[in-house]
């Protein structure tokens, strides 16, 4: 049975690819903040006793992500999806408003963090069968997509974890680990808003179909969940 270990697995597309991945008979590692406060996410561990636990981790809390790699030294992780992330409200204000303290934690969530999983969880990952790594990022990320300016805090976010992927997939193909990074599209979400296009469900069945296809040739490269390739 393969295993995937999922952040911010509480809500939005973390629940949704523990829904799905449960479904398809995967064992579910699902991370949560605040797992006392994972309605939902408790309830689908009751519909799988055994095949998905929900685990807490705040991946700001760098000790946290050690502390988990500890715990789970002697399982295999099949993929890891590095979903946990924010859009801060402070970016709305635009030029000349800049929160620089909200910056850092920005970045410690949405860059910072994806890359402490990928190094603590390396060993887990180089011993299973399938060896990926999936980030998810946004079209927000995509230098040459950016027409409309503004979003400082979160576009700057996004396009410093690409180059995190990217680098990742250059390091650690000795240990044959794929590693890319996902537009999900405009989901649905608490993130995303009542507005968007897709559903968290049909957004994350499009990028699982394109995770079952990846092998190490498509590593270091920026995906939306059809599996177009997006310009940096």
């Amino acid at each position: 049975m393969k295993t995937t270990l999922i952040t911010g697995a509480n809500r939005g597309i973390g629940l949704e690819f523990s829904r799905q991945y449960a479904a398809d008979g995967w064992n579910v590692l699902a991370c949560s903040r605040h797992p006392e406060k994972s309605d939902a996410l408790n309830i689908l561990a009751a519909q799988y006793p055994g095949q998905v636990k929900v685990l807490p981790l705040d991946v700001a809390d760098h000790g946290q992500i050690e502390e988990l790699s500890k715990a789970l030294a002697d399982t295999s992780i099949d993929l890891l999806i590095n979903n946990a992330g924010i859009y801060s409200d402070t970016d709305a204000k635009g030029f000349g408003h800049t929160d620089y303290d909200e910056w850092s934690k920005v970045f410690r969530i949405n860059t910072m963090a994806p890359l402490k999983m990928a190094e603590s969880f390396a060993a887990q990952l180089a011993r299973s069968s399938l060896k990926t790594i999936v980030t998810i990022s946004s079209l927000m990320g995509s230098v040459a997509d950016n027409s409309s300016g503004g979003n400082y805090l979160y576009r700057s976010s996004k396009a410093a974890v690409n180059m995190v992927v990217k680098s990742l997939a250059i390091d650690l193909k000795t240990r044959g680990i794929t590693a890319v990074a996902f537009h999900p599209g405009w989901v649905r979400t608490d993130m995303g808003g009542p507005n968007a296009t897709n559903t968290a469900e049909q957004s994350v069945s499009g990028m699982r179909q394109v995770t079952a296809r990846l092998t190490l040739s498509d590593s270091g490269k920026f995906l939306d969940y059809t599996g177009l390739e997006i310009p940096w």
